[in-house]
């Protein structure tokens, strides 16, 4: 066909809009959707007529057509933050959203997001309340602490902290804690942000109580500690605990802040975890303030949680920032939630994801391997290799790093030896419905099954 017959080929948008094929799109995604999809098709259509001199193929009928429109609206109204089945081996991912939330938290957040809710509403007085609250009560109870209040991540806390407390003034911190977390957010950072002087300490591998007590002057503001969650530094080593420091900054009328990270409100041990410091352990030791994440080891939403005196907390609150760094009611109520399942230690490993995912069994794991292993065999095919493995997982986002869990993975070996072959089998399941992310080692996808428990779900995702 000449090019004038090719573009004479191509419905009108008012037919096009109108055909039968068209109709239920308009039902499902609107109209304006409809003709504004439509036309960008028609464009692009006529655009390659124009270079090619042909009709491109999803456009050789109306039919093939409106099946192009459909898909391209459906992809329109696929959500960018999907779920995916988390194999990678890090139970909290940082990439894939940390912490994964409770029933219970799932079930408050709905419930806060279909209709109103007392975010700042005393119903005892009828009046404005304090959206921090009833999160504020179940902190104090868990954690021993005069006063509490929350903020939406750590770093926030961090920082609302220092600019509270320390501005202008002198923070003194050793060499050793001086940490980067994820996305190069470092500590020095930070403390000129919050508009601090860094008072640096000792060295990086030791740092005595000497070195604090000599770097006292008139403009300091705090002694402060920083958890090293996610590094460690072995052999020719010293630091100094919060038990010996809180003495000598009440010497001097000074507060003692410790950044914890992770936040762990239960002796992990207990567990058979790695052990993580507590902020129950801090307080009781005398820190004034302590801060710590909600979504890591606590297993809640995203939150920096900030917990102590409350003559330091009062001055947090009202601090201009506080406003900024709040948090909305959906995370409140997950975090409410998730705080509420603490006053239930027998349960909380049944009921809290990040616990029990990071309890389970080397054995329990092996078995579903055992189980899964012909799903994946079938759905990888004759030309993969699997097996099932041991493996260790880690904890993730920054917390115990060096330490590991004993695991159970399904590995995929190329019988080709080729790692393009094994790439491509990680992509094809990356653009499953239901992504499976794994990780490639030793020429192996490993899948680390031990963040894995909807196996029929998992299982059904090869056949949809």
């Amino acid at each position: 066909m000449d090019t004038p017959t090719l573009y004479a080929a191509l419905p009108g948008m008012d037919r096009l809009l109108s055909s039968a094929e068209c109709a239920p799109l308009a039902k499902r995604h609107g109209r304006h959707a409809l003709a504004q999809c439509a036309r960008a098709q028609l464009d692009a259509a006529r655009a390659h007529i124009a270079a090619h001199a042909a009709l491109p193929d999803w456009a050789s009928s109306q039919a093939r057509l409106a099946a192009h429109i459909a898909s391209k609206l459906e992809a329109r109204q696929q959500m960018a933050l999907r779920p995916v089945f988390n194999l990678t081996g890090t139970v909290l991912h940082t990439n894939l959203g940390r912490a994964i939330q409770a029933e219970a938290a799932v079930e408050a957040v709905s419930a806060a997001m279909r209709g109103a809710v007392t975010l700042e509403y005393d119903l005892d007085g009828a009046g404005r309340g304090h959206r921090d609250t009833a999160v504020s009560e179940l902190i104090r109870e868990l954690t021993g602490a005069e006063a509490a209040c929350v903020v939406n991540n750590n770093a926030a806390a961090v920082l609302i902290t220092l600019s509270a407390l320390g501005a202008g003034r002198e923070v003194i911190v050793s060499r050793g804690e001086l940490v980067e977390i994820g996305g190069a957010f470092r500590m020095p950072d930070v403390m000129r942000q919050a508009g601090c002087i860094l008072a640096e300490v000792g060295a990086t591998n030791r740092t005595h109580l000497k070195d604090y007590a000599a770097a006292i002057g008139a403009q300091t503001a705090l002694l402060m500690k920083v958890h090293t969650s996610n590094y460690a530094i072995e052999g020719f080593t010293k630091s100094v605990s919060e038990a010996e420091l809180v003495p000598l900054a009440r010497e001097h009328g000074l507060p003692v802040v410790t950044d914890l990270g992770a936040g762990a409100l239960i002796d992990l041990a207990a567990y058979g975890l790695p052990a993580e410091p507590m902020p129950q352990a801090m307080l009781a030791a005398g820190v004034d303030i302590v801060t710590f994440s909600g979504d890591k080891l606590l297993g809640g939403p995203q939150a920096g949680i900030i917990a102590g005196s409350k003559a330091l907390i009062d001055r947090i609150q009202a601090h201009p920032l506080k406003r900024a760094l709040r948090c909305d009611k959906l995370t409140l109520a997950a975090l409410e939630a998730t705080l509420r399942l603490y006053l239930q230690p027998d349960l909380l490993r049944d009921k809290l994801p990040t616990l029990r995912l990071l309890t389970r069994t080397p054995r329990a794991i092996r078995e579903a391997a055992q189980r899964l292993l012909p799903v994946v065999q079938a759905a990888a095919g004759a030309g993969f290799e699997v097996k099932v493995e041991d493996c260790a997982s880690q904890i993730g986002s920054g917390s115990l790093p060096v330490d590991r869990l004993p695991s159970v993975a399904l590995t995929l070996t190329p019988r080709d030896g080729k790692g393009g072959t094994l790439l491509a089998l990680s992509n094809t399941w990356r653009a499953l419905p239901h992504p499976v992310i794994g990780r490639i080692s030793d020429g192996r996808l490993w899948l680390d099954l031990r963040c894995l428990e909807d196996e029929a779900a998992f299982s059904a995702n090869f056949s949809s």
